[in-house]
């Protein structure tokens, strides 16, 4: 290698052994520019030689030991002329290698437009909570407001203030899952519809209470240990059992069409009086319809109305429940409620999109 610090120490050195020197530099410079074949390697040859520190920066700083003016003179020439070859190289060929690696790039990149393309598919909100929003959106029209209330409930929640006493049967009926210091899960979403009552008083009330119920009963093809149950509550002065029938009979109605049917059949409930429990069909134009249990209701007992301070002589109300799983069975044709809760994604795709055939 060709040293800048082996220059010119005097002035008698001639101009044969300065271009000699530069001319060693420049084939020294080629033959590794050659070898070039990315920037980073392209970069640390340029710090080589035309750097700070670099091979032409230092041959050039040697001017100053030159006396002769007219060697001096010759030399820079000769110097400047190294370094624009220097430089006009290391531009050049970063040129060179830039296109190089673009070219590279679009190659890897390259989208072959005659593939199929990738398609996404289309979400949907779960079947459940679907039939839940649009019940509620019914409701609101006619004035109902939406009540949340705690899934872990005292027994006086979910019993006693609802007329269901330690030694009813009806505890029997719906026994559920007990926890620690005398809590349970609530059985249903009454416990809400109770709440309310014993806070408010200003009239009138209208709330739905929609959530998870759970019941420690066995699992079959219409039963679940835990499944959804939407309530409703109406409370004011001069409510009559055929305001409930009518608010039953919009709402299923609104849900599955003009040509579905309610029926009331007499029924019991601790917490209602008199009760009905409510089954819908298609009509159908010839055979029997097939009938299924949907909830039930009732008009609020007057000792619900005492419990939970509202004088039962001055208001009146009806209460409501319905259980959605049930109604999104009825409403696509499912055999089995439980697969709506089984997590299965084709199940609840088919349903949300109306094409689920069993």
């Amino acid at each position: 290698m060709y040293k800048a610090d082996l220059m010119i120490e005097n002035k008698g050195v001639c101009m044969a052994e300065l271009s000699e020197k530069v001319q060693g530099i420049k084939a020294e410079f080629q033959d590794k520019i050659d070898q070039v074949s990315d920037l980073k390697t392209l970069e640390e040859l340029r710090v080589a030689y035309v750097g700070k520190k670099g091979q032409v920066k230092v041959l050039m700083g040697t001017l100053r030991d030159i006396k002769d003016p007219d060697v001096k003179r010759a030399a820079a020439v000769e110097f400047n002329k190294l370094r624009e070859y220097v430089e006009g190289n290391l531009d050049e060929n970063r040129r060179r290698i830039e296109n190089v690696e673009y070219d590279r790039q679009i190659e890897a990149e390259t989208v072959d437009m005659t593939m199929p393309g990738r398609t996404h598919e289309t979400g949907a909100r779960h079947p459940l909570s679907d039939i839940e929003t649009e019940c509620m959106e019914i409701l609101r029209m006619l004035g109902f407001e939406y009540v949340d209330g705690p899934e872990i409930e005292t027994p006086a929640h979910n019993f006693d203030v609802l007329n269901i006493p330690e030694y009813h049967p009806a505890r029997d009926m719906q026994d559920t899952f007990w926890l620690e210091n005398d809590l349970l899960l609530r059985s249903h979403t009454t416990t809400v519809q109770a709440r309310v009552l014993e806070s408010r008083h200003d009239l009138p009330i209208k709330i739905v209470s929609p959530g998870k119920v759970y019941r420690n009963e066995a699992v079959d093809a219409t039963h679940l240990a835990c499944f959804h149950q939407f309530e409703g509550l109406c409370v004011d002065k001069g409510i009559r059992f055929t305001d409930l029938k009518g608010t039953i009979e919009h709402v299923i109605r609104s849900i599955f069409g003009s040509n579905w049917q309610v029926r009331f059949k007499p029924k019991f409930y601790p917490y209602t009086e008199p009760s009905v429990g409510m089954d819908i069909s298609e009509k159908v134009t010839s055979g029997e319809p097939k009938w299924i249990t949907i909830g039930g209701a009732g008009m609020v007992h007057p000792q619900v109305f005492r419990n939970l301070g509202h004088d039962p002589e001055q208001v009146s109300g009806f209460a409501f429940g319905m259980g959605i799983s049930r109604m999104v069975s009825m409403r696509h044709g499912l055999d089995h409620i439980k697969t709506l809760y089984e997590g299965d994604l084709r199940v609840h795709q088919a349903v949300a999109h109306k094409r689920f055939e069993m």
